[in-house]
């Protein structure tokens, strides 16, 4: 175990039917009331989660597992060409083989789109979901408002779209603060709100730098595309397993299944939102990336409006659903406003 465990948090090494998973604990007193398991998102791990474990009533068994290639799970090749599903499909292996049976899953970010297509493959193990700052349903980047492809490539989406100078970092273990494109300074301007201070932020930093990165890892490779920026998603690693093209989750809406579903996010959000800053339309559109084409071939992607009307969609058929909104709140509720966030979560499984 390499990731910094807070007092209270235990950690295993669990071998499933398709990786080598840790798994954080903080376990219940007595016989559980209820079993949450954590999805942790992109450029992170299972350590994020651990404040808000340990805040629980004890009577609540808290779990958090790392995806492949990510916190101290096994780094195994993510297959982009398969939506989210090697992550989806891990997650279920962890809930088999510790016979979790259905459970309360909370996804933050990419972890949200993992736990949606968990819900669409294993129903069987949902309880209830917590989308948590969610990708859309629609996955990120290149789609209109109804979800629809901008164009057959889904150009600008996908492994070409990382920050080369990030990633570099990553791989280097950089802790430093000076450049814009640190992980530090990465997480202070768009994990969080500006100006938000944390305790922790020495174990974010150490979370965000256990990411495996490569080709088959984060953020992936990246194909050719005849429309504008000029690529369009890989096969390979972590940015393709959203990509269009592959990822697309509202099939929930017809599911037979349909256990309630609480979306949480912060309105100041840099990460996921209708005008995302990391949706690469979005910087053509602003200029930082020249050449844009304009808004009627690449408008930039309206990611809340879209989850709005999927689980708006997803009510209609029959699901129960909860859109709550934090003021002054970036892309981590969980971490920016802890008691607001447990008290909602709670309020929903019990």
């Amino acid at each position: 175990m390499s990731g910094t465990l807070l007092p209270g948090i235990e950690a295993r090494a669990l071998r499933t039917s398709r990786y080598t998973a840790n798994v954080l604990e903080r376990p219940a007193e007595g016989e559980p009331t209820r079993t949450v398991l954590f999805v942790h998102g992109n450029v992170s791990s299972s350590l994020f989660w651990q404040p808000l474990m340990l805040s629980l009533p004890a009577g609540v068994r808290a779990l958090a597992v790392d995806l492949r290639g990510f916190g101290d799970s096994e780094t195994l090749p993510v297959d982009g060409s398969r939506g989210v599903r090697d992550f989806s499909d891990d997650v279920a292996a962890v809930v088999d083989e510790l016979g979790l049976g259905a459970s309360h899953i909370v996804g933050w970010s990419l972890g949200g789109g993992v736990v949606m297509q968990l819900l669409l493959d294993r129903p069987d193990l949902v309880a209830s979901l917590t989308l948590v700052s969610t990708v859309s349903p629609y996955g990120f980047g290149g789609t209109a408002a109804d979800g629809s492809l901008l164009n057959a490539d889904a150009s600008g989406t996908g492994g070409g779209g990382a920050n080369p100078d990030f990633v570099a970092r990553l791989a280097a273990g950089d802790t430093s603060e000076e450049s814009p494109t640190s992980p530090r300074a990465v997480y202070r301007s768009s994990y969080v709100a500006p100006g938000f201070v944390s305790e922790y932020e020495d174990l974010w930093v150490e979370s965000m730098l256990s990411t495996a990165t490569g080709p088959d890892n984060y953020p992936g490779d990246a194909g050719p595309s005849e429309h504008w920026p000029g690529f369009g998603p890989g096969t390979r690693g972590v940015l393709n397993t959203l990509a269009p093209t592959y990822f697309n989750t509202a099939g929930i809406v017809d599911a037979p299944a349909k256990p309630p579903i609480l979306w949480i996010h912060g309105a100041v959000d840099a990460i996921v939102g209708d005008a995302s800053f990391f949706d690469l339309n979005q910087l053509g559109a602003a200029g930082v990336i020249p050449g844009w084409p304009g808004e009627e071939v690449a408008p930039p992607q309206p990611m809340l409006a879209q989850t709005r009307e999927v689980l708006a969609r997803y009510a209609e058929a029959g699901g129960a659903t909860r859109e709550v909104v934090f003021e002054d709140c970036g892309h981590s509720p969980h971490i920016e406003k802890p008691d607001e966030f447990r008290a909602e979560l709670l309020a929903w499984i019990s």
